[in-house]
């Protein structure tokens, strides 16, 4: 396959390093491994994010015999169609955990009453009994829970401001910990003394648990003073009630030392490298020298576009940082910062590969792919898309302007009409962003 690059032979190659990093991921092979021995008392099951369904599954796959109850929370239309394979799991027969719906990344009242319901199942439990909490990214927005004497209407004003400040997910998480009743270790303490472990796939740079959906099991590091701070540097116009929370700091989240905790129990199952290595080990098998730049690349997503081209340019003209035939991998949460008021469509991934392919201005033997492995970039029914050397070409062709759609955030626009998006459907998994740049 490597010794004729033609477009048709790019395109399979960059979508067999996808379907790699979603089999890295996949919670029905890779989280059998990771169970702990099964308790004394009783196994509750709860979880959060957009893997909670299949995470769920696994574990009934694996103790088949096993009394089980609980319940996850998971996005709404998930259970519209199958997930990547073609298996559906909705409805569930003979589901022993029950599933529950939210919405992201804004949240909605079915997700806040879900949360509250996991908290009532968690109470009362005795140290015999096991809690396991399956946990991937997303879980914030679907159990957001207010804290005494916040609305649910007020929380949602805050994740539209969070999700137009451009900050990055580590600090948005760190405001709404101090907004929850659910997040930042309440659920471990709302289980004590029961024994609590987690399962989690990372979706936030690092790996860092108290990140992957706000850290609804270990203690949070955070306070309120650096949640205000977070507040004033982004110039955040946030609900009058939910400032005077801040300034109150009446209830701190439990922190490290909490005895409520215990001492936490956290498995990482699936992660952002582990899928980049996964892409690798195919790459190799594709006869490509693959690069893996990093798991944690952030920032603007177009900025980022543009520097990724750089760097493909580089090891064309150059070999460096990589000899061709390679390829370029990373991954890494990065940020659209939305003016009010604009209405395209996309999300980081596709804005990011439009802003490489601006830069590349159809440079020969380059294609790439960038795409959310959870099957949902933004807004929209796509996980991303492919840009090929043509790519500016057709579109201009087409009577797009490439540019002007870039500015108004419509990157959606331009990979739908030229029948380039990658269209997965839910996946339900998610490990993050990932992005593949090959170059011949």
């Amino acid at each position: 396959m490597a010794a004729s690059w033609d477009d048709a032979a790019a395109r399979a190659a960059l979508h067999r390093v996808f379907a790699a990093a979603l089999a890295a991921a996949d919670p029905l092979t890779v989280l059998p491994a990771h169970l702990p021995e099964p308790p004394q008392g009783r196994t509750i099951v709860v979880g959060v994010g957009k893997a909670a369904a299949k995470m769920a599954l696994a574990v009934e796959r694996a103790w088949p015999d096993r009394p089980l109850s609980g319940l996850v929370i998971t996005t709404h239309g998930a259970d519209v169609a199958p997930p990547r394979g073609g298996e559906s799991l909705f409805p569930p027969p003979g589901r022993r955990i029950a599933v529950r719906f939210g919405s992201h990344p804004v949240p909605d009242a079915a997700g806040a009453a879900a949360a509250a319901e996991m908290l009532g199942l968690l109470r009362g439990l005795s140290a015999d009994d096991l809690v396991l909490f399956l946990v991937s990214g997303g879980g914030s927005s679907l159990s957001t829970l207010p804290a005494p004497g916040l609305t649910l209407d007020e929380l949602m004003a805050v994740n539209r401001e969070l999700l137009r400040s451009g900050a990055p997910i580590g600090e948005m998480n760190c405001i709404r910990k101090h907004l929850s009743a659910f997040s930042g270790g309440r659920v471990a303490a709302a289980a004590h003394p029961a024994r609590v472990v987690t399962l989690a796939i990372s979706d936030v740079p690092g790996d860092d648990p108290a990140v992957i959906a706000s850290g609804p099991t270990v203690p949070d590091p955070t306070s309120f003073a650096e949640a205000r701070a977070l507040v004033a540097h982004y110039q955040m116009e946030l609900p009058a009630a939910v400032m005077r929370h801040l300034e109150a700091a009446e209830e701190e989240s439990p922190k490290p030392g909490d005895p409520r905790l215990g001492t936490p129990d956290l498995r990482m199952i699936a992660t952002p490298m582990l899928a980049l290595r996964a892409m690798a080990r195919e790459a190799e098998a594709l006869g490509l020298a693959p690069l893996i730049l990093g798991d944690a690349l952030e920032g603007e997503a177009a900025v980022l576009g543009k520097v990724l081209a750089g760097i493909a340019r580089s090891s064309a003209a150059h070999g460096l940082p990589a000899a061709r035939p390679c390829l370029l991998l990373s991954g890494g949460e990065t940020t659209v910062t939305l003016p009010a008021g604009a209405r395209g469509r996309g999300g980081r991934s596709m804005e990011g590969l439009l802003g490489l392919a601006l830069a590349l201005e159809g440079h020969a033997g380059i294609w790439a792919l960038m795409a959310d492995t959870d099957g949902i970039d933004g807004k929209s029914d796509a996980a991303g898309a492919i840009a090929t050397p043509d790519t500016l070409a057709r579109a201009r062709a087409a009577g797009l302007d490439p540019r002007a759609m870039l500015a108004a955030h419509d990157s959606y626009g331009v990979f739908a009409a030229l029948t380039d998006l990658i269209v997965t459907g839910p996946t339900l998994t998610n490990v993050n962003d990932v992005r593949a740049i090959l170059v011949t």
